[in-house]
């Protein structure tokens, strides 16, 4: 057994199967520790749903490497996955040099990223001082660095917040807080925190240039009261995800434009045989703890293909979303139902929206559920027994 990232929901994974009986569970990670993302969050909370206990991000990321080491698992640090090839096989990239590793099942969990200043369509010049969140943590907690100490952050999802404390644990003070959204992404009482840190947060704005030459020294706004430059000497970019899925391209793997991860099955199941998917490569981005839980479904879910148990992939029905309010759902192949699994539609808006969501078959509703959301808010819908093959098709009725 094969797992590629050593994240929470990989690390889930690997314990649960070998818990099952496997007894050559391997995990690769390129970092040079495992964990994931948590590694680099010096701030609580995680770990309650999965140690009962409130934790910050590096100990919680040690304690899942711990569970999964002493069950047995190999975690392969320093090592990447350059290819994807039918077997399933990998190629690998080790410190000792090329290598392959052919394995009964591959179980993809390689996360998400944040968008770059290119992907955010930022003008201006190219100075020092332009970093992601990710970029931010791991210079912070890892190296001890303070990269900047007056930045203007970019977004208000969770992990913007998440920003904010990282700042403040390295006596960075942010001169603004930037949405271009009407309304704050994350839910609340996170709103305040900007307030309670003395960061004013400028709403319906959006950051059109970066000025400076060798380091940043302004940006320039454009907001409801026109535009304006603000002096700052960085730019921290927040949120905007989007799933790590090279390999998977490269792979020639299905992959959906919307949640910018792989075509999953109820099974997580990708269309290469032998390959499965968990985690925040599905759909940026959930939590620690989601992706936890996600890791350990689709490790029974492997155990159960291993075994001949699985129903076949081709007798899934797709989904299919009708209209602009739903902006992705998962998994885009849906079998029938089964406790353990993907047993519900996950999906996000596109925008802020009211109304009936419903699944309909052949014209007939089969799930349904009222909804008052905001975009980047996690959103499911329970799946009946007994679904066909015929498409599903996802709407929202805004009406009434």
């Amino acid at each position: 057994m094969a797992i590629i990232g050593a994240g929470p929901a990989g690390l889930a994974a690997a314990t649960v199967l070998a818990r099952l009986g496997f007894t050559q569970v391997v995990v690769i990670e390129r970092e040079a520790q495992p964990g994931g993302i948590p590694r680099h969050c010096g701030h609580s909370p995680f770990g309650m749903r999965e140690f009962r206990r409130v934790l910050r991000g590096p100990a919680y990321a040690d304690r899942l490497a711990a569970a999964a080491r002493a069950v047995g698992v190999r975690i392969m640090c320093d090592t990447t996955a350059t290819a994807l090839l039918p077997g399933p096989v990998l190629e690998l990239s080790t410190p000792a040099g090329i290598a392959q590793l052919a394995a009964r099942a591959v179980l993809l969990a390689t996360g998400t990223r944040e968008s770059s200043r290119i992907q955010r369509m930022i003008g201006g010049q190219k100075p020092g001082g332009i970093l992601t969140l990710g970029a931010l943590q791991g210079m912070v907690h890892l190296n001890g660095q303070r990269p900047f100490s007056r930045p203007v952050v970019l977004g208000t999802e969770l992990v913007s917040f998440s920003a904010l404390l990282t700042c403040r644990q390295a006596g960075i003070h942010p001169v603004a807080m930037v949405e271009p959204g009407c309304n704050v992404i994350a839910r609340g009482p996170s709103w305040a925190l900007p307030r309670l840190l003395g960061v004013p947060l400028m709403m319906q704005s959006r950051i059109t240039e970066i000025l400076g030459r060798d380091r940043v020294e302004a940006v320039q706004i454009v907001g409801p009261d026109g535009t304006r430059r603000i002096a700052t000497d960085g730019v921290l970019l927040t949120g905007a995800f989007r799933s790590e899925a090279g390999l998977l391209a490269m792979a020639g793997i299905a992959m959906d434009p919307d949640t910018t991860g792989p075509v999953i099955d109820s099974f997580g199941r990708l269309d290469q045989p032998g390959y499965f998917a968990a985690g925040n490569l599905l759909r940026p981005v959930e939590t620690a703890g989601a992706c936890w839980a996600e890791g350990q479904r689709a490790a029974e879910a492997i155990a159960a293909y291993l075994s001949g148990a699985l129903p076949d992939r081709e007798q899934g029905a797709e989904l299919q979303i009708v209209g602009d309010a739903i902006r992705y759902a998962l998994p885009q192949i849906i079998l029938p139902a089964r406790p353990g699994w993907h047993d519900r539609v996950q999906l996000r808006l596109a925008r802020a929206a009211r109304g009936e969501l419903r699944l309909t078959q052949m014209g007939r509703i089969i799930a349904r559920r009222r909804i008052n959301a905001r975009p980047e808010r996690r959103i499911t819908l329970s799946l009946p027994a007994g679904v066909t093959a015929a498409p599903l098709v996802l709407t929202l009725d805004e009406r009434g």
